[in-house]
Formats: structure tokens, C-alpha cells, sequence
């Protein structure tokens, strides 16, 4: 069964009602993971629309999402997976007289195999009656996302997902997060070996696969060097003209080569704040594999002990404490800032026009830096968390705390901040 039922206190009466009257728990495989934040959030865009579109990389858990909603659901719903000849063939005829007869819910899966459906669910979502909604579901990339934005316009929610969190897992199970990564087939891969033989078969599937839906063709072997570069410059400002030069092919290529594994989920480009400080800074882009266990497994570190001894340590644990925070706190409206001078923090969000600060470190116990302070100042934080891998949240000065990333989710970026007076 679901770990626990889904929380609904937050919404209105009437969508309460709505949901409970449609959804009812389900069995779950032994190795799946119960996403419940997901699930939930997926649940509540249904009750506010006519449906919802779910992009996320290759196998990161939006089909086993797509087919939960639907065994949840008490009333009508149809599912249609565009992997298989037989749903492409039945909707190809006449994809609107056959979507707009089904009745409650409709999931259909693997949009990317048919982008050209999303103008003609727009079309029937226009007309619809009450009741009937659509769940789509995609591939990440930056081409499907435009594609789907024109197409399905403002009233239609998209919902990006990630790898598995700290919420889904459980806070005793941070450090195998941490090791194999969000991956669901990687996380419950059993014995613990076979987890990073699951990576290896994903990255070696992922100019066929998981970029499908780009319809680029990247060879296989320039596609290794990249990633194997990039895991070596885990978090670091991004330098097209090295990458190129490295990989004998240019920048072009390697600002081509970033777009697309960021437009398909894998990579995270995270932007500098450049505005109002009067001080020189850091201008480039910093990128992160988001994903701990593609970093591990590219970089040849298959257990905990190698990985404490190894220079990536400190860049890995920054790579999943930022993944793990912006899961939490949502993706949008983030940065990072440096001044030459050194001073900087590893991420800002800017939420109800405050901004909040992050640093990540891999110590045991942090301690306040003058460089701290001089961020705090230079941006107006409202408040600066440093997160770390421990168990204790405690004061380092005005505006700062130390904070374990288990609890990342507890913090409400808004009002009064937790742990203050």
C-alpha cells in the first residue's frame, strides 16, 4: 500500500472531495518507491484543469507515475502507450473523434512519439465537460517542451520530474540516495553491486533512448568523452572553448552537446546573479550532472569509502545537496553568485521576493566564513543556510544556520525562519 495516505488539508473542500471520490490506494511492487509528494502534486493539478503534462529523463519514473494515477482512479480512464504500434496505429485515423469519446481520465504516455496530439487535446480540453481530464506524459527536452507550450498554452500545467528525493526515501537512507543516485532502477537495484551495472546500461542506451525524442544523433563514443568530462568538472563555471578543444570538435558542439543532456534532464546549468552588487563577478554558467549516480559511476567510484578519499567528494555531495534542495523547493528562480575576490554562495532562490541562500558542504560540523557574511550583505539575503550531511540544526550568527539536508523540506522560505525566534 501507499506508505501513507494522500495529504489533502491544504486544498479547497470541493477538490477534497473530488479526489477522494475518484482515487483509492493501490499495492506497490516490493522495490517500487511510493512517490507520494508526486503523486500528490500530480493529483492536485488534476482537480485545477483540464489535465496535466509530466516530462522527465528516461526511466526516472513517470510511466510507473502515469500508470499508479490510473489504478487510483474510480471512474473511467483509458490509457494509451504511444511505445507500442497498436495506440499509434488506433489514434492515428482520427486521434479526435477517439479522444474526445473517452470518458475520465485519459493518460497517454510517451507524447514524444506523437507531439502532434497536443494540439488536439488543447482542442478537446476547450470543449470538454467536467470530469474528463488528461494526464500526458514525455520524455524531457527542450524541443517537446516547446512544442507542448505552444500547443497546450498556459491552463495546461507541466510538471518536471526528477529523480527520487529525500521525501520519497526516507532521511535514514540519505547516503545510498547520495551513492547510487535518483534513478528508481538504480536506487532498489538488489545485490548492492548491480546498481551501477543498471547506470552503465542507462548511459550506454542514452543516445538511443533517453535523446529520442531530440531526434539528434550523437555518436556514442563523443557522447562517453563529454560525460566523462563533465563528471571531472562537477560543478564548476561552465568553459565551451576547453570542453571543445578537449573533445577536438569546438565549442559549438559543446554548447550544443550541454543544451541538449540539460534539455533532456541530465544536466543542471545553473546561471550567475549578476545585478546590483557594484562588484566584479563570475559571469559563466556553472553545470552539474544531476544525477550522483551517472557522476560515481563515471568517475569509477563504487562505494563510500572510495568516493570519501577521492577529489570529487566535495563537488558530488554540492552536485546532490543542490538536486535535493531545488526537488524540494522548486527549480525555477534560482542562481548562484561569486565575486572574483572569492566570496559567493553555491545557490539563491528568489521566492515571494525575498532571497534565500544555500551553501553546501560535506563537513560534519560547519562553521561561519567571512565570506558568508560579506554574501549576506552583498545580496540582502533573508536568511543563509548552510547544508550539510548531519542531524543538528544550529545558529552560526544573524541570519545564518547551519541545517541537515534531511530536513531540507521542512524549510518554508517564507515569514518566520524555522529554528528562529
Amino acid at each position: 500500500m501507499l506508505s501513507k495516505p494522500l495529504s489533502l488539508q491544504h486544498l479547497s473542500p470541493l477538490h477534497q472531495s473530488r479526489i477522494r471520490g475518484r482515487l483509492r490506494p493501490v499495492p506497490h511492487p516490493a522495490s517500487l518507491v511510493p512517490r507520494t509528494h508526486l503523486i500528490q502534486r500530480v493529483t492536485e493539478a488534476l482537480t485545477q484543469g483540464p489535465g496535466v503534462l509530466l516530462l522527465g529523463p528516461h526511466k526516472a519514473g513517470t510511466t510507473t507515475i502515469a500508470r499508479l494515477m490510473a489504478q487510483q482512479w474510480t471512474g473511467p480512464h483509458t490509457l494509451f502507450d504511444l511505445r507500442g504500434i497498436a495506440a499509434r496505429e488506433a489514434l492515428n485515423p482520427a486521434p479526435e473523434r477517439i479522444l474526445r469519446h473517452c470518458e475520465g481520465l485519459v493518460v497517454i504516455d510517451e507524447i514524444e512519439h506523437m507531439p502532434q496530439l497536443l494540439a488536439t487535446i488543447r482542442g478537446i480540453c476547450d470543449g470538454s465537460k467536467p470530469g474528463k481530464v488528461f494526464l500526458v506524459i514525455g520524455q524531457s527536452s527542450d524541443k517537446l517542451f516547446e512544442i507542448a507550450s505552444d500547443a497546450l498554452g498556459k491552463g495546461f500545467p507541466v510538471l518536471h520530474v526528477g529523480g527520487l528525493s529525500l521525501a520519497d526515501v526516507g532521511a535514514e537512507r540519505q547516503n545510498r540516495l547520495w551513492m547510487r543516485g535518483g534513478f528508481p532502477g538504480a536506487f532498489c537495484a538488489e545485490p548492492d553491486g548491480e546498481w551501477r551495472w543498471w547506470i552503465q546500461s542507462y548511459l550506454g542506451t542514452l543516445p538511443e533512448r533517453a535523446l529520442h525524442s531530440t531526434r539528434s544523433r550523437i555518436p556514442p563514443d563523443t557522447l562517453a568523452r563529454f560525460w566523462t568530462m563533465l563528471a571531472h568538472r562537477q560543478g564548476r563555471a561552465w568553459n565551451a572553448g576547453e570542453i571543445g578543444r578537449s573533445m577536438q570538435t569546438g565549442p559549438k558542439v559543446a554548447n550544443r552537446y550541454r543544451r541538449l543532456l540539460a534539455g533532456a534532464g541530465m544536466l543542471r546549468v545553473l546561471p550567475p546573479w549578476l545585478h546590483g552588487t557594484g562588484k566584479r563577478l563570475v559571469k559563466s554558467s556553472r553545470v552539474y550532472i544531476r544525477d550522483s549516480g551517472i557522476l560515481h559511476t563515471l568517475l569509477g567510484l563504487d562505494d563510500p569509502v572510495r568516493l570519501a578519499a577521492h577529489p570529487a567528494h566535495s563537488p558530488s555531495w554540492k552536485g546532490f545537496a543542490l538536486e535535493q534542495t531545488l526537488i524540494a523547493h522548486g527549480g525555477h528562480d534560482a542562481w548562484f553568485y561569486r565575486t572574483h575576490r572569492g566570496a559567493g554562495v553555491d545557490l539563491m532562490l528568489l521566492r515571494d521576493g525575498r532571497h534565500w541562500g544555500f551553501e553546501f558542504t560535506c563537513g560534519d560540523a560547519p562553521r561561519t566564513t567571512r565570506s558568508m557574511h560579506i554574501v549576506t550583505d552583498d545580496l540582502g539575503l533573508e536568511h543563509l543556510w548552510v547544508v550539510y550531511p548531519g542531524d543538528l540544526d544550529y545558529s552560526l550568527g544573524d541570519a545564518i544556520t547551519a541545517w541537515p539536508l534531511k530536513r531540507i523540506r521542512e524549510l518554508q522560505l517564507q515569514g518566520q525562519v524555522p529554528g528562529t525566534p
